[in-house]
């Protein structure tokens, strides 16, 4: 993709986050990866319905540079940290939805309690401890509490979402919803069941490794 697709990638998606409910305002961010140094990532401060393509901004995410003279979100160097220590991720989406912000606040981990939780998330979801937004700690608190996952919560804060693409972090960001949902739910129904991590772990690597691809294929 051109320098410029991405732009509208990353542009048409963050309305489209605003639409689905998952941010309000200005909060929440998305970025994609360019290639090998490059990300593109919404702005600080810019209202997600009259964000312009021109405003999305180009950031080195192994020096933290960034062109222009629009500042990128407060988050971005969430963002860079997760491009710098998952090769396979291209996108990343930070979300303030309801229900995963809701479990988020209570800082519950989400057991494997939906099949299409464990293939696309991963065998939980984990919530990184509290840490103040815009800082070192929170940036290492969220990758820790993200290794091995597509999604993780963020203590009294939100989630973290991300995908191959771009159509997979959203995906990732429905079936959080869902999840985190079902979790709530079932707590009043006597405590969420969930399946066997093992059987989980398995379900995420069928998941990766072939369902996605072959889904890909047709």
């Amino acid at each position: 993709m051109t320098i410029e697709e991405v732009k509208k990638l990353v542009c048409d998606s963050g309305k489209e986050l605003l639409e689905q409910g998952y941010v309000s305002g200005t909060w929440g961010n998305i970025s994609f990866r360019i290639d090998e140094t490059f990300m593109a990532i919404t702005p600080s401060g810019r209202e997600y319905e009259t964000m312009t393509e021109d405003e999305i901004v180009i950031v080195n995410y192994k020096d933290h540079s960034y062109e222009g003279s629009i500042k990128p979100s407060s988050e971005f160097k969430l963002h860079t940290e997760i491009y710098r220590t998952r090769k396979n991720i291209n996108a990343v989406i930070h979300t303030h939805q309801m229900n995963a912000s809701t479990v988020a606040a209570a800082r519950r981990d989400v057991p494997p309690i939906l099949d299409d939780m464990a293939q696309i998330i991963g065998p939980s979801v984990r919530c990184a401890d509290y840490a103040l937004p815009n800082t070192r700690k929170i940036v290492k608190a969220t990758v820790k509490a993200l290794k091995g996952r597509y999604a993780a919560l963020m203590a009294n804060h939100g989630a973290v979402c991300v995908g191959r693409d771009m159509n997979e972090a959203f995906v990732v960001c429905q079936v959080l919803e869902k999840a985190c949902k079902a979790f709530i739910e079932a707590e009043f129904l006597g405590g969420a069941k969930g399946i066997s991590k093992f059987e989980a772990h398995l379900m995420h690597q069928f998941y990766l490794l072939k369902y996605s691809k072959q889904k890909k294929k047709s």
